[in-house]
């Protein structure tokens, strides 16, 4: 049996990162590939799989309270500009932001951050694709978060 951690939504705006099910009233939910922290700890890396090597990366971490996201995409495989990030990077990375949980998403070129800068899409970072910088690949799937600007911004 496969068990997938998952990224929960309520109704309420309440976000949960949950190792198995999420809990009742969830109305968003999306599966990720593995925790990287659970409740603040480190959660320990498969040592059967080499996990020395940098790749593209999509994540999400949660506060403690359920009320803050983070998001964060790391480019990949492109010298000069970004080579990865190990799953020990990116636990440290977080462990730095004081998150409370963390799920790993996926990585590789389909890494894409998106968001609307004066009303337009706008990547956010360089994906790659067929070795080609900047070059989105093409995917049917995607995370998407509508949020309201914060008071005194000018978007």
């Amino acid at each position: 049996k496969v068990s997938w951690s998952v990224l929960c939504i309520s109704a309420h705006n309440l976000i949960q990162i949950q190792r198995h099910n999420c809990p009742s009233g969830t109305t968003q939910a999306v599966a990720g590939n593995r925790m990287l922290l659970d409740r603040g700890q480190l959660v320990p890396l498969d040592p059967n799989v080499d996990n020395s090597q940098p790749f593209p990366s999509t994540a999400v971490a949660t506060n403690l309270q359920g009320n803050k996201l983070w998001i964060v995409v790391i480019d990949g495989r492109q010298p000069f500009y970004s080579e990865g990030v190990t799953l020990d990077e990116l636990r440290e990375l977080f462990l730095e932001l004081g998150v409370n949980t963390v799920l790993n998403l996926d990585g590789g070129g389909s890494a894409t951050l998106v968001a609307a800068i004066n009303s337009k899409p706008m990547a956010l970072n360089s994906p790659i694709h067929t070795r080609i910088p900047t070059r989105q690949r093409p995917v049917a799937n995607h995370l998407g978060i509508y949020a309201l600007p914060l008071a005194g911004s000018r978007e």
